[in-house]
């Protein structure tokens, strides 16, 4: 198997990953902390499939994610996001460079509030006084399969 087909199943593997979580933060509003371990410790591997090199490659992608985990535990602090969506896209952080998480930022606040009106709108239909609880990790596998089927479409013109 060459690289570049290892990289593909690297893919594959973390949007199966990334299915997981959107499955289990809908059925339990909650997203395992497991399988975030398995999101962030999957990135090195993928930095060495990749030929990354450790300075300054490897250590931009340990930034992105430190200043991500610091943005979002801010918007956790004030009860704008749950603590296992902060852990995602920490590790999420871990896999794309820099512009291409702007990428997933900006589809995952589109498809986090398309999720928020849908929800909304159900709250009415149903009548509920409850507060809505979005499953955030929702919009944020939502966001990371679209980037990752981007990238797949181009690594596929390579491989085949």
């Amino acid at each position: 198997m060459n690289s570049e087909t290892f990289i593909y199943l690297l893919w594959i593997g973390l949007a199966i990953a990334l299915i997981v979580a959107a499955i289990t933060d809908l059925k339990s509003r909650k997203i395992s902390n497991r399988l975030n371990l398995v999101i962030a410790m999957g990135a090195p591997i993928f930095w060495i499939a990749s030929d990354m090199a450790a300075w300054p490659d490897m250590a931009i992608q340990i930034g992105l994610a430190a200043i991500i985990f610091t943005i979002f535990t801010g918007l956790f602090a004030i009860g704008a996001m749950g603590g296992g969506d902060v852990k995602l896209l920490t590790a999420l952080a871990l896999w794309f460079d820099w512009l291409t998480f702007i990428e997933l930022l900006v589809v995952m606040s589109i498809a986090g509030g398309v999720l928020t009106l849908l929800m909304m709108i159900s709250k009415k239909i149903r009548k509920k006084d409850a507060p809505i609880k979005v499953p955030y990790g929702v919009a944020i596998a939502f966001s990371g399969l679209w980037v990752i089927w981007d990238i797949m479409i181009n690594l596929s013109q390579t491989i085949f």
